[in-house]
Order: structure tokens, then C-alpha cells, then sequence
């Protein structure tokens, strides 16, 4: 289930996409991000990534820090030459992650549903159990 339809309260926790009911506990959160020029402490307009002797950076500027930064780097790109990027591996799954699928798996077989042994677990068993682990925290 994802999203509420008009004139439908949310009342669940977020997992992913998905809600989780439990009981009826509203939750909202709203993030704002503001950037702070990292050489002068005023307001940024931009985060500048770049990459010096194998390592990456980023520095948040404002738009006279940030044109300073491309004037100071142009005579040196304009005599490089590009370099592709490598491949990003694939992290490994956690030890806490294959943990949480095992429970997951236990709890859905408990419950009589059908999950393979190996693979994704469907994101509604996912969300079950979830809002199961949930209601029997409120319940105790």
C-alpha cells in the first residue's frame, strides 16, 4: 500500500514506500537542508564535487566562491584529459542484514505464509511483519 487516499488519515509508520499501521500514532517530518559556504560561513548556492590524487570532495560555495574555484582549476583542465570513473562494487550484505531476513522469513512461515528460502522477500510480507513487531511493542 502506498500513499492515502483523500480524506483517509495516515496513521502508520513508513517503511521504504509503504506504510505501517499501528494503532493511531500520526507522524510527520519535514527536512529542509540548508547549505553554508565552507570558506566564508554565509549562505552556499552549490555543493562543488571534485576528486585530487584518488579522492573525492565535495565543498558547498557560494556563486563568487564556486567561480572562483573554477578560474583557479581551468588552465589545469583544460590540459587534462578526462578519466572514467571506476565501477562501484556492490556492498556485501551485513551479518545484521541477513539476520533481519531470517526472522523475517521465520515470522512469515509462523504466520502461514509462503517465502523462498533464498532472495528478495516480498515487500507486503515485509511490511507485516513490520507492523506485527510494532503492535506488540504498543501492546506490551
Amino acid at each position: 500500500m502506498c500513499g492515502v487516499a483523500a480524506g483517509v488519515e495516515d496513521t502508520g509508520f513508513r517503511y521504504g514506500a509503504s506504510i505501517i499501521k499501528a494503532g493511531k500514532v500520526a507522524m510527520a517530518q519535514r527536512v529542509t537542508v540548508v547549505l553554508e559556504d565552507d570558506l566564508t560561513g554565509g549562505p552556499a548556492e552549490q555543493t562543488v564535487r571534485f576528486a585530487f590524487e584518488g579522492t573525492d570532495y565535495e565543498i558547498d560555495l557560494n556563486a563568487k566562491n564556486a567561480a572562483a574555484f573554477g578560474k583557479q582549476l581551468a588552465p589545469y583542465i583544460e590540459h587534462a584529459r578526462g578519466a572514467g570513473r571506476p565501477q562501484d562494487r556492490r556492498p556485501g550484505r551485513t551479518a545484521a542484514g541477513r539476520q533481519r531476513s531470517g526472522d523475517i522469513r521465520a515470522w512469515a512461515k509462523e504466520q502461514g505464509m509462503a517465502v523462498s528460502e533464498r532472495g528478495r522477500i516480498a515487500a507486503s510480507v515485509v511490511e507485516q511483519y513490520y507492523a506485527a513487531r510494532i503492535a506488540s511493542l504498543i501492546l506490551v
